[in-house]
């Protein structure tokens, strides 16, 4: 019984590139949305550079997004169960969530 079940589970095989396998650094997201599509902007800010630039950028649709969500949460606590709690070093700060900064193109 347990082969026919794995035989109903569909494989997904991912390619990783390589010019995408190093990955992009983001100490900052912004996030926005339509009736129709979130957008994900991730930065990377540097210590005393004024400017920062938008280094990736994920659109996706409510429902993904919900996904998205709910597999990030599942991993934060995954990863404190391993490690222990992530400080959450903007909310001691008072840093706003809801910050909109000037964008240029």
């Amino acid at each position: 019984m347990a082969e026919q079940s794995k035989k109903n589970q569909k494989q997904l095989n991912i390619e990783l590139p390589e010019e995408l396998a190093e990955g992009v650094y983001s100490n900052l997201a912004i996030i926005s949305h339509s009736h129709s599509e979130f957008v994900m902007d991730f930065i990377r800010l540097l210590p005393n550079v004024p400017k920062a630039k938008v280094k990736s950028r994920v659109i996706m649709t409510p429902e993904h997004a919900k996904r998205f969500l709910k597999a990030l949460q599942d991993n934060v606590v995954k990863f404190e169960k391993q490690h222990g709690p992530i400080k959450d070093k903007a909310q001691e700060n008072n840093l706003p969530l809801n910050f909109t900064p000037t964008a240029q193109a």
